[in-house]
Order: C-alpha cells, then sequence, then structure tokens
C-alpha cells in the first residue's frame, strides 16, 4: 500500500512532536511515524532551562507545562566526599535573553501536552521504518508491516540509533565510556525538599535531585567503568542497580539518601551515554536535498549541562520555521516536473538553512557537555582539587551560559 505525503517525521519523541506542532501552527501539515504502538515517555524527567522555555512559549504550550511544575530557584553543588557545599548559583538572575527560568519537567506531561495539541490523525504508531530509498524528488520509507509512503521531505527524529541519519552517511554515535542511571520517587505527603537543584560529585559518580512538584523527585546518577561491574547485569536487575547507587552515594544527609532508598525498581534505569563527535557535526552532512535529522539523531549528548532535551525542542522550532519560510512562499508552477522541482530545491534550501543555524550550536554543546562532564565524573587528585577548590563555580556557571540563548519564534517574514 501506497501513501504519499509532503512531510513525513520518523519518531514521535520530544523533537518529533516539537516539529509537527510547530508546522502544524504554521498551517503546513506533517505525518510523524512512531516504531512504538503509543507515546514512549520513558526517560522519566528532564531539565527545561531558558532556552527551552522561549521555544516552549514559541509553539504556545509553554504556560501549560509550567502550570504543573516547581520553578528550581537555583543550583548547590556539594562534595559527595567531604560532603561540603562547593558552590551554589542562583536560577533568578537575568542573562541575555530574559530572567532564567528552570524546571524538572515530566516526560510524560511534555509528550501528551504536545500530543494533545496536534491535530487527529497526526501521529501514525506501530510504523517502524525499516529503508528509505530515493524516488526522483521524493523519498519512500519502506515499514516493517510491507507498506511504504513517498514523501517531499523527510525528517529523521529518530533518536541515536537513527536510521534517517545513517542513510545521511552520518557516522554512528560513540560510546562516551559512561552510563547513566534514572529515576523517580513519589512520597504522597511531600518530600520536603525546597526548589532547589542539588549535585553531589566524587568519588567517580555524579547525581542530582531535582523536584518536579511537591510530590514528585527526579534523580540521576552518571559514572564510568568501574573494575568488576557488569552493566549488562546492572541494567537487567534492578536490585542490584539500586544497590550500587546506594554504594556510591558517599558522604550525604540522610534524607538524601531517602530519595533513592524510596525509588521503586520499576521506576528506574540504566542506560550508556552516547554523544556524536563534534567535528563529525561540522563536517558531516546533516541535511541532504530534502531529508535531514534533528533532536538526538543529529546530536546525541552526555546530560551533564541538561541541554539534550531542550536543543532537541530547539531544533523542532528553527526546522519548522525554515520549511516554513520556503514552502509557503507561492510557487509559479503547480503541476507537473517543474514544479516538483521547484519544491524540492525550496526545501533543499530551507534545509539548509536550518543547518547552517543549527551545526555551532550542536557543537557547542556537545564538547561543552562532554567537557564538564569529564571533569565532575574525573577521580584524578590534581583534577579532584581543582574542581572542589576553584572550578565548581566555573562548571555550574556553563550551565546557565548554555540556556542563555534564543531559537527565535516560529513567525516567518
Amino acid at each position: 500500500m501506497e501513501m504519499n505525503e509532503d512531510i513525513l517525521i520518523v519518531g514521535a519523541g520530544i523533537v518529533g512532536l516539537t516539529t509537527c506542532l510547530g508546522l502544524h501552527r504554521l498551517g503546513l501539515r506533517s505525518l510523524v511515524l512512531e516504531s512504538s504502538d503509543s507515546l514512549r515517555v520513558t526517560g522519566f524527567a528532564l531539565a527545561t532551562w531558558l532556552n527551552a522555555w522561549r521555544a516552549l512559549d514559541a509553539i504556545g504550550i509553554g504556560d501549560t507545562i509550567r502550570q504543573q511544575h516547581m520553578q528550581i530557584h537555583g543550583l548547590q553543588v556539594f562534595s559527595s566526599i567531604s560532603g561540603q557545599l562547593a558552590a551554589e548559583i542562583p536560577f533568578t538572575t537575568r542573562g541575555k535573553w530574559g530572567r532564567h527560568e528552570v524546571c524538572c519537567v515530566r516526560r510524560k506531561v511534555l509528550l501528551e501536552t504536545l500530543e494533545k495539541e496536534l491535530p487527529q490523525g497526526s501521529i501514525r504508531y506501530s510504523s517502524k521504518v525499516v529503508s528509505i530509498e530515493d524516488s526522483g524528488y521524493y523519498k519512500t520509507v519502506h515499514l516493517a508491516d510491507g507498506s511504504f509512503l513517498k514523501a517531499k521531505v523527510l525528517i529523521g527524529c529518530d533518536g541515536v540509533k537513527s536510521i534517517v541519519s545513517k542513510w545521511l552517511g552520518l557516522d554512528k554515535p560513540v560510546d562516551s565510556g559512561r552510563s547513566a542511571i534514572r529515576g523517580t520517587v513519589e512520597f504522597p505527603d511531600g518530600h520536603g525538599f525546597g526548589p532547589k537543584f542539588l549535585q553531589y560529585v566524587g568519588n567517580g559518580v555524579r547525581y542530582g535531585v531535582m523536584p518536579c512538584g511537591p510530590t514528585t523527585l527526579y534523580w540521576f546518577l552518571t559514572y564510568a567503568p568501574i573494575h568488576g561491574l557488569d552493566k549488562g547485569e546492572l541494567k537487567k536487575n534492578p536490585a542490584k542497580m539500586k544497590d550500587f547507587v546506594l554504594s556510591k552515594l558517599g558522604k550525604v544527609p540522610q534524607h538524601i539518601e531517602n530519595v533513592f532508598r524510596e525509588t521503586a525498581l520499576d521506576c528506574m534505569s540504566c542506560s550508556p551515554l552516547k554523544l556524536r563527535l563534534p567535528w563529525k557535526i561540522l563536517s558531516g552532512d546533516i541535511y541532504k536535498g530534502n531529508v535531514c535529522v534533528a533532536g538526538d539523531a543529529l546530536h546525541p549528548m552526555t546530560p551533564d549541562i541538561g541541554q539534550g532535551g531542550c536543543s532537541a525542542i530547539e531544533d523542532g522550532i528553527v526546522l519548522a520555521r525554515c520549511l516554513g519560510e520556503v514552502l509557503l512562499r507561492k510557487s509559479t508552477r503547480e503541476d507537473g516536473e517543474e514544479g516538483e522541482e521547484a519544491y524540492y530545491k525550496r526545501v533543499s534550501k530551507g534545509l539548509e538553512k536550518y543547518a547552517k543555524e543549527r551545526r555551532w550550536r550542536s557543537f557547542k554543546l556537545i564538547t561543552t557537555a562532554y567537557m564538564v562532564g569529564f571533569i565532575q565524573e574525573s577521580d584524578w587528585k590534581v583534577v579532584r582539587f581543582l574542581r572542589e577548590k576553584l572550578l565548581s563555580g566555573f562548571l555550574a556557571k556553563l550551565f546557565l551560559n548554555m540556556a542563555d540563548f534564543d531559537c527565535g519564534q516560529l513567525s516567518i517574514s
């Protein structure tokens, strides 16, 4: 069975749905293909910084998300070796693009809000893409069920293992050598934590706790390879995963330890941290003709500055705007081969502009995140000394520096 679509988006994650909604706001229809049978809400939560809020406001859902989450007023960084406060940064200061704003947003809430704003039928579930081929000015996308679709624009928002980025010829993301364990915990009577992002570094790990609301806490722990630790076994055995986390906490107050102890085994996950080598972003084909990638399909990064999800939202706004600028301009020929060629050239021009806007931003975020993670998790004595005595404040400020960015509005001139 063959279907034709003007704009086809692969992947109903954050960037896929943001792009689809951005296009919808501009009056352009797109179809999202999702391999699973429903929205995938794994990942629990994400820190949402100023740059993401500006993007969410641009597509009209910022206030809806704000109303369901607690504002975070500052960051406190502690040494898990000494238990001492190493740095404190308020989130109430003003940056170039306005007053900083930080929340820990539940992924489920964000995805469901995006989905509700879309026209019915915008997402086609149980639609796994297995191959892509050229068909003149179209791309033919073959699905696992034997059906296929022809698209005038193909956007890969299909994550780290993106089939679209593979078609473009981008090198696979590399293993950072580190992994992350993430979880959420509910306290029905209230968790009692203030509106602060608490982060602990030392003993070769980095972990943190953030409130999503008055009863929900999100936490994470990232770590480098440890001799004798089987990552596969840890992933398969939540009880061992929890024991491992508790063993790495170091010198912390009892109420912090209780966050991890009270987490249910089915509310944790473990995954390796991958990144695309930043120079591959500069030299690789992140678009080609009428095909491009966004989100983790473009710039997978380590989570050390909390910008993976935020930058994906940025991508969606920029991509929708760049396509809108070229596709909402009236064509001089509406039919025939010349019309299709003109449409293809306009799309290519729009995607070229998108790639130009996102290439250096992606490079900067990947590089900064990797550097911050390396310093914060290093157990080398010299690095540890510099981190605890000199660098903690500088590293903490990088969260705000990377977030002080505006991807622009959806409106087109």
